[in-house]
């Protein structure tokens, strides 16, 4: 597909992100694999070249640019080379946002700067041992204590969990009140936060996921942010963003698929021809091609509704379902044309077959976004 809805400055932007991925992040994805996690360097190494928080004020040391198609560049361009663990799309786009939408301009003029140059790695904690999208039977309690808020809990399955220096804790505030959350700015090195086990997963090797533990923090009452009773709802405001993103991220995984599998059957031999000659292969091929054309051009249109403001929960909802559905798909049939070269670790194609699992599972399961799908067209319990 040709047309997208980017023009030569996106396009140079393009360029200059690929030529740091192949520089930066490309010589050293199987170690970052092996360790469990990225180099904390490259995220300052990002930062210093502005692509991190690229939406943020000049003042706090940003480039202001409020356009969201450089953050899907980004995210296309580390799904082209299968990088999940440098989650830039977490820190930058769907943490970072809460302390600039919510927090006060001394909470800003404290976190951001470091946050743009890479100096803090931001994660949020939200998800339980017991609660994943039922945000409202959360049992991390947080309680007001004078001068700061006691805060106690626990947190699994977190994103950057060991890397980041600030976490945003969601915690109940009201024990009356099962919708009265609040947004704790947890920092390395408080007492009482601790990190658990680096997780073993199936796929996403580098990304750093773990168990976050809180026995008696004392969190400071300048690191609330916005109303101590209104996080639920801050965090509402964030989730067709974030489906956005799980969508983008999504469909460029396909395109990265289709496109190492084009080039594999094209070359690999059996009974005398190659994989492409054979006609199942064609037909597969055309198939995954019109799906993912098909889904790109939705998830451009739910850009520029973000563009514009106007993005809706169930829009964001159909995509992530749809995109998440479709990878699934994508990646075991383009595993099939490999062949039992397809199940090796060393190729690229197998690590996408095991990164692809998830998907239908964070950011809300595929039962949740059919919940919400379902509900906007009239169809309730």
């Amino acid at each position: 597909m040709e047309m997208r809805h980017f023009d030569e400055q996106h396009n140079m932007f393009r360029e200059s992100f690929r030529a740091f991925l192949g520089q930066e992040v490309l010589p050293y994805q199987q170690q970052w694999r092996e360790d469990g996690m990225v180099s904390r360097k490259v995220w300052q190494k990002a930062g210093a070249q502005g692509y991190l928080l690229p939406w943020a004020d000049e003042s706090y040391g940003g480039l202001g640019i409020k356009d969201f198609r450089y953050t899907q560049i980004e995210i296309e361009e580390l799904m082209r080379i299968g990088e999940y663990g440098f989650h830039l799309p977490l820190h930058s786009t769907l943490v970072a946002p809460y302390i600039s939408n919510h927090g006060n301009e001394e909470q800003k003029q404290r976190f951001l700067p470091d946050c743009i140059s890479g100096e803090i790695i931001l994660a949020i904690a939200m998800t339980e041992p017991s609660t994943g999208s039922d945000l409202i039977s959360i049992k991390t309690r947080a309680e007001d204590s004078g001068d700061y808020w006691l805060l106690n809990g626990a947190k699994t399955f977190i994103s950057n969990g060991f890397l980041a220096d600030v976490v945003v804790v969601a915690a109940k505030t009201d024990p009356n009140n099962p919708r009265a959350i609040g947004l704790f700015l947890v920092e390395r090195g408080m007492e009482g936060f601790e990190r658990g086990r680096l997780l073993k997963k199936i796929g996403m090797k580098s990304q750093d996921t773990a168990e976050l533990f809180f026995e008696n923090v004392k969190v400071p009452k300048e690191n609330v942010l916005g109303d101590c009773s209104k996080g639920f709802y801050y965090l509402m405001e964030g989730l067709a963003e974030e489906r956005l993103i799980a969508a983008i991220c999504n469909i460029g995984s396909c395109q990265a698929v289709f496109d190492m599998t084009m080039d594999y059957i094209q070359e690999r031999k059996v009974f005398g021809k190659t994989v492409a000659n054979f006609q199942n292969t064609r037909f597969k091929m055309a198939e995954m091609c019109t799906e993912i054309d098909i889904a790109q051009v939705y998830v451009d249109h739910c850009l520029a509704q973000l563009n514009n403001g106007n993005l809706t929960s169930e829009a964001a909802a159909k995509i992530k379902l749809f995109s998440s559905e479709l990878q699934g798909r994508v990646v075991d049939e383009c595993l099939q044309f490999f062949g039992g070269y397809g199940y090796m670790e060393e190729y690229p194609i197998s690590r996408a077959y095991c990164d692809a699992r998830i998907t239908r599972i964070f950011g809300g399961t595929s039962e949740v976004m059919k919940e919400i799908i379902a509900k906007s067209i009239g169809l309730n319990e």
